[in-house]
């Protein structure tokens, strides 16, 4: 589709003014505390390595332009399908495309928002050892209801038809999913279940020249050995491109 330059100058200060809206570098919430900050640190909320009071995103500012970068290069290219994150605690990343597209002027693409709305699941030691040792299910910060998320979409305007609540664990909801088709898939499960569940679900919906993002590649061991066991299963050999110290992504080439 062909923008004029009033229109991508208007586009880019809008998306700017989103991403400082869902990471709330604006009021500057203080963190919860939870990893023992107590005051807001402008470049812990950019590098998304703080747990925000408020924000409705804790990925950062460089994993949130990234995503906008991504969002817009599927509709400039027109990748067919829709747009989807498992795992989004509040909603942010999904509210900031959800925006893009209110934004672009796209009139049917849909945004699909999965989650338990229950925090994480307790590792399952026996089918995924890799998951071993991994705690987050006891944190109830990360414990977001669907209506919660549902308010903040409803806070931006953004909460329509076309906002679509996947409620469940990803193994018991996601292979409804399979015969979708989506241009992004963004994947912030953390764990090696969460991670594998997605990729093996969706990824075959992902349509060529889609993207895949991984939001916690770098920093969670087990979500990175589920990426490469998944990868070498299935021989996918695009290249993995870093965002941070722990968002990646690559584009998808072929079948």
């Amino acid at each position: 589709m062909t923008k004029s330059p009033d229109f991508d100058v208007a586009y880019q200060q809008y998306v700017e003014l989103l991403i400082r809206c869902v990471a709330n570098t604006i009021y500057k919430d203080p963190p919860l505390g939870t990893w023992g900050d107590r005051e807001f640190d402008r470049e812990k909320r950019a590098t998304g390595r703080d747990w925000p009071s408020r924000a409705h995103t804790m990925i950062g500012v460089a994993r949130l332009r990234n995503l906008a970068d991504l969002v817009k290069h599927a509709l400039d290219d027109r990748v067919p399908g829709d747009f989807i994150e498992t795992g989004v605690w509040r909603g942010g990343a999904c509210i900031l495309i959800r925006g893009l597209l209110a934004a672009y002027g796209d009139p049917t693409r849909r945004v699909f928002v999965a989650d338990s709305f229950a925090g994480l699941p307790s590792p399952n030691r026996h089918l995924y050892p890799f998951d071993n040792g991994m705690t987050l299910h006891l944190y109830p910060e990360l414990a977001v209801s669907r209506e919660q998320v549902r308010c903040n979409f409803d806070a931006y305007g953004l909460l329509d038809e076309r906002v679509i609540f996947i409620e469940g664990l990803f193994k018991d909801t996601l292979p409804a999913l399979r015969n979708e088709r989506f241009a992004v898939l963004r994947l912030d499960g953390d764990m090696y279940e969460s991670t594998m569940d997605s990729l093996k679900n969706l990824y075959d919906a992902v349509s060529i020249g889609g993207f895949v993002i991984i939001d916690d590649y770098g920093a969670i061991e087990a979500c990175r050995r589920a990426v490469h066991d998944f990868r070498d299963l299935r021989c996918i050999t695009e290249a993995i491109v870093e965002i941070d110290w722990t968002g990646a992504w690559w584009r998808k080439e072929h079948a």
